[in-house]
């Protein structure tokens, strides 16, 4: 949420403002959706990546501040933690070497900022959560220093009233309680940005949260907390339970959390929207003067800021977005299943696979999400994240009329997905030796079985039969991964161990 607010109080006043200002913002989009005024098919996609800061020990370092200070870039931004830094990627047409531009412009960007963040005694970690964090880092004295986060914070524990429950149970279980939403900060993803036509957007969307459990399956990144080995991600019930606003009472009444999957396929973006004004109370009312019917009705074009900032608040693994660019509305797809990491090489296969697969997934003839049942999808998704590499997913099978059939997710992914990808990047127009480049690092981690994750505890638990104590292997295990990491060779090739 890059939205410069002030941290301030909110009286009664202000909610209804804002709440009238949130129905006039929706009209006005759904008004511009009646008029066709949003910007045809570019093909662009856009990458934003969350890092974090670790000292040459591999524990966490609390230096954004200084840090941006010397990389003096507006590519790079803070974000919550003061251990946090994201990085942004200009929109590219996805086409051609797209993937082979990416990775360069990362590799530069990330190698000159973990130099200027040597300077002060830390290092740039691409990675789902930061191993050696701990319970006693994640609290508001370390918070990044910008007004919004404080407000933000504020709101979210005043409507829940209490402290939050963080009870994650993995291959251990961790129960702790957290009196802000700090702990949101362990959580780093890699967010892809899709622009579609609004008439695109419900296939694009439905194929996205279809797709959502092979991406976690094949990229897990994120098996520790606090020092405790829970799910091969643990990104998805960490974020839920650092950020629900929802009473143990009014979790059972079945009051939907604001970080959730859906519930349901959908027929159009204005769905989605409108989804998140009916279910969830604005966190911060913050109004602007602009009067987005006026707007509309002069043939301009509104900003939505309402709407908008809202809509930042609920935090949707596939989430809608409004956007304008060049005077011209438009709408994207923003994908926030991914941890980040482990390298480069690895991030772009990543995105190769999802930007390939759900090109082909939403133009199929019998699309797969008329023949799987949302909560399938969603268990999937569960399921993915609790056990990665090795789960097991439900999909429909072809030739037996659609029937959901189990079958473990490296399969699926290389007898079905990685060819569906593949044709998916040849329809954008992606080189050939860009696709087979960075599918072939999805295949070959299926076949090894090897993403970050299994890497990770793999030699975790190296280190512990070598003898050292938890918190030492953990350190051990961070600064191995970021020894590998800048080699820039995939996950799936890293040795296992400390070295």
């Amino acid at each position: 949420m890059g939205e410069k607010v002030a941290a301030a109080g909110f009286d009664l006043t202000d909610r209804q403002r804002h709440r009238d200002k949130l129905r006039q913002c929706l009209e006005a989009l759904a008004g511009l959706l009646r008029e066709r005024r949003f910007d045809r098919p570019r093909n662009l996609m856009g990458l934003e990546i969350e890092l974090n800061l670790a000292g040459p020990d591999g524990m966490p370092s609390m230096m954004n501040a200084k840090v941006l200070e010397r990389i003096a870039s507006h590519d790079f931004q803070t974000e919550l933690g003061q251990f946090n830094l994201e990085v942004n990627i200009v929109p590219h047409q996805l086409s051609g070497a797209v993937l082979d531009q990416l990775a360069e412009e990362l590799r530069t960007g990330l190698g000159y900022a973990d130099r200027k963040a040597r300077e002060v005694g830390s290092r740039i970690v691409m990675i789902g959560i930061l191993p050696t964090l701990g319970q006693a880092d994640l609290v508001p004295a370390n918070f990044s220093a910008a007004d919004r986060y404080a407000l933000l914070n504020a709101q979210v524990v005043a409507a829940r009233g209490e402290d939050f429950a963080i009870d994650i149970e993995g291959v251990e279980r961790l129960v702790c309680t957290a009196g802000s939403i700090c702990p949101e900060a362990a959580c780093t993803s890699v967010q892809l940005h899709l622009q579609v036509t609004p008439g695109r957007f419900a296939a694009v969307w439905n194929a996205a949260q279809a797709i959502a459990a092979a991406q976690i399956a094949v990229g897990a990144n994120s098996p520790f907390l606090f020092g405790r080995e829970l799910w091969r991600e643990s990104r998805p019930p960490l974020f839920v339970q650092s950020t629900d606003t929802r009473p143990p009472e009014l979790q059972a009444q079945g009051v939907r959390p604001r970080t959730w999957f859906g519930e349901r396929w959908i027929g159009s973006a204005y769905e989605l929207f409108e989804e998140n004004l009916r279910f969830f109370p604005p966190l911060l009312p913050i109004s602007g003067d602009e009067d987005p019917l006026r707007v509309l009705d002069g043939g301009g074009v509104p900003r939505l800021d309402e709407l908008t900032l809202h809509n930042g608040t609920i935090y949707r693994w596939n989430r809608p977005v409004y956007g304008i660019a060049d005077g011209v509305p438009h709408l994207r797809v923003e994908n926030r299943v991914l941890p980040a990491g482990p390298t480069v090489a690895d991030v772009l296969a990543n995105t190769a696979f999802y930007y390939g697969l759900v090109r082909a997934l939403a133009e199929e003839p019998r699309p797969v999400w008329t023949r799987l049942p949302f909560a399938v999808a969603a268990d999937n998704f569960d399921a993915a994240c609790r056990h990665g590499i090795d789960a097991v997913l439900r999909w429909p099978k072809a030739g037996r009329g659609g029937t959901v059939v189990p079958v473990p997710a490296v399969r699926l992914v290389r007898e079905e997905l990685l060819p569906l990808a593949a044709a998916g990047l040849d329809a954008w127009g992606v080189e050939p030796a860009d696709r087979d480049r960075y599918l072939g690092i999805i295949e070959g981690r299926c076949r090894w079985r090897v993403n970050g994750a299994s890497w990770q505890t793999a030699t975790y638990h190296l280190a512990r039969d070598k003898g050292l104590d938890r918190h030492a292997a953990l350190a051990a295990t961070t600064r191995r991964y970021c020894e590998l990491m800048a080699t820039g060779d995939p996950v799936h090739t890293w040795p296992v161990g400390i070295g």
